[in-house]
């Protein structure tokens, strides 16, 4: 794979994780409004991958980890995309 692809991707992988922080950081505001443009949006966008892994997660009351375990795997993702790059 081309270096450029590869750090297109580790971008978007980038991306995607200041937006998943930007949900953790939405969920300690309460005043913000989800019908919100930008607020709806970001939950879109997130949606779709913290529900399988918070559905996967085992109870653990008001505490939801699964921001945490994607923040996580995307870092790896990212980890393992950038010594592909150093591999070339």
């Amino acid at each position: 794979m081309s270096n450029n692809i590869i750090l297109f991707l580790v971008t978007v992988v980038q991306f995607y994780s200041y937006v998943v922080l930007a949900r953790v950081i939405l969920t300690w505001l309460p005043n913000i409004s989800r019908t919100n443009t930008l607020v709806e949006f970001i939950y879109q966008l997130t949606d779709p991958v913290l529900t399988p892994i918070r559905q996967a997660l085992p109870a653990m009351g008001a505490v939801d980890l699964s921001p945490l375990v994607l923040l996580i795997g995307l870092h790896l993702v990212r980890s393992l995309l950038m010594s592909m790059t150093i591999a070339m």
